[in-house]
């Protein structure tokens, strides 16, 4: 029997475990899923849009259990008191607009036709959710996805094994029918033969490159639709005009916040050379603030980084343990290591961290003030750790060569006064989000999308609820006297 395991970053102990269903067993879920969908498609948009607010109320009420449990999990501060306000905003937005984003477009409406385009909903829906952020990345689509009539089957990452468990409960109790909203635990193998058999209608798959690659190959012949968001190497660019003050606050704060473990944190900036040492000062003394530590004391404002993959363990064939897998911390180690050999140099005294024990608890990083460039891997491949590059630059145009100098696209920080020259360097800039004077945010309005290697498709704001349904015409010629 195949046991997924979620190995805490706290302590290294398995902190939970679950055992994969067998193929069979998924495909009864499958099958569960696909024959309710009917009839929660044909409720009132208004009745499903409410249950699924009361399913994000249920589970606002089971904060005590959910922070810590997060904690546990993939070592986020309790201090933040876990994913509330991001998930609420998405869940109540998306409510909000669901009825403007599913209305039929009218063509024609007269005495001899009627033409119209609706949206209809897929199906079934697979949503396979990361652990970096797993509840604000899975409500994304789960939210949309049940209000436009489709039933959803939620894989989460093994480091987060509870957060499905979590979700559907809450969105059961609060009445959601049990086979409209259903989470499984399943393997890679179990995952891939679903896939190509054409089980689902459409894929949400949130991770890693290789794993949308997976993804890809694993549907292909099946004509299913995907929406993938992958890899990501987010740049900011600090122009001469700058507020200086407030791009510190919020660049730094999106490279090192939930230890840099977020699809559009910040991990690399490039600071106009008028700027710039003073940008790197006050960069290097607003991190050096953090306090690094277990993720359970309140004082806590770094917790230790996930331990990525899963373990499984095969009880009949073997009698060893766990063991704490750290691949995510070596990672950034293996980089920053890398950049230091090369030239760059490590601008934080890691005095400062005692608690940095060479596993998952890390120390933040800077590399800045001399040969940090594009020839550093931490520079151009995706770092997902509490660390940033901080290169010189001229002017525009080099800022945005090394922007664009990239495999990754999913958002770009620029800051200024001008929002003339915002919009024109953001034409110029190969990403999904161009933001001004701000950076690491979720726009529920506007849709979450990426270029490149980050992936494709598109979440949230109406677009997102038109990549959850598929457009239905009607050409209707009436009968005349």
């Amino acid at each position: 029997m195949t046991m997924i395991q979620c190995i805490s970053p706290v302590d290294g102990s398995v902190y939970a475990e679950r055992s994969a269903l067998s193929l069979e067993a998924a495909k009864d879920v499958v099958a569960r899923a696909r024959k309710a969908q009917r009839a929660w498609a044909k409720r009132p948009l208004e009745e499903r849009v409410q249950l699924v607010l009361k399913g994000v109320a249920r589970l606002n009420e089971m904060s005590d259990l959910v922070v810590p449990e997060l904690a546990w999990q993939m070592g986020r501060p309790v201090k933040y008191g876990g994913e509330y306000r991001g998930f609420n905003e998405r869940s109540n937005y998306v409510a909000s607009i669901a009825a403007d984003a599913l209305a039929p477009l009218v063509v024609e409406e007269s005495d001899t036709f009627e033409r119209r385009i609706e949206r209809e909903a897929h199906g079934v829906v697979f949503v396979i959710a990361p652990w970096n952020y797993p509840y604000m990345t899975a409500i994304n689509t789960i939210a949309p996805a049940l209000m436009a009539g489709n039933t959803v089957i939620l894989k989460h990452a093994s480091q987060t094994l509870l957060v499905g468990e979590r979700l559907v409960q809450a969105f059961v109790e609060a009445g959601v029918p049990e086979d409209v909203f259903q989470n499984v635990f399943l393997d890679h193998e179990t995952t891939s033969a679903l896939i190509a058999a054409g089980s689902f209608n459409f894929i949400n798959f949130t991770g890693s490159v290789e794993g949308g690659r997976s993804m890809e190959r694993a549907a292909a012949g099946t004509f299913t639709g995907l929406g993938l968001e992958l890899g990501g190497k987010d740049p900011g660019y600090v122009m001469e005009d700058a507020d200086l003050d407030a791009a510190v606050d919020t660049l730094m704060d999106g490279a090192t916040y939930n230890s840099g473990q977020c699809c559009c944190g910040i991990e690399r900036i490039y600071v106009h050379e008028s700027l710039y040492d003073s940008f790197v000062e006050k960069s290097v003394a607003w991190v050096s603030n953090y306090k690094l530590g277990n993720p359970l004391d309140p004082e806590t404002s770094l917790g230790p980084m996930a331990n990525k993959r899963f373990a499984k363990v095969v009880r009949e064939q073997t009698s060893l343990g766990p063991m704490a897998n750290k691949r995510f911390a070596k990672v950034v180690r293996e980089q920053i290591a890398d950049a230091v050999s090369k030239g760059a140099r490590t601008l934080i005294d890691p005095k400062l961290f005692p608690q940095d024990d060479g596993g998952a608890y890390l120390a933040p990083q800077i590399l800045g003030s001399v040969n940090v460039d594009h020839s550093m891997a931490f520079m151009r491949e995706e770092t997902f750790g509490p660390a940033v590059g901080i290169m010189k630059v001229k002017n525009d145009a080099e800022a945005i060569a090394l922007m664009n100098d990239s495999q990754y696209g999913l958002t770009a920080s620029l800051w200024t006064k001008d929002p003339e020259r915002a919009g024109r360097l953001g034409r110029e800039i190969e990403t999904g989000t161009v933001f001004m004077n701000r950076a690491d945010y979720l726009d529920p309005a506007l849709c979450w999308t990426g270029v490149k290697e980050t992936g494709r498709g598109g979440s949230l704001s109406i677009i997102g609820f038109h990549n959850l349904t598929r457009p239905k015409s009607y050409h209707l010629k009436k009968v005349t006297a």
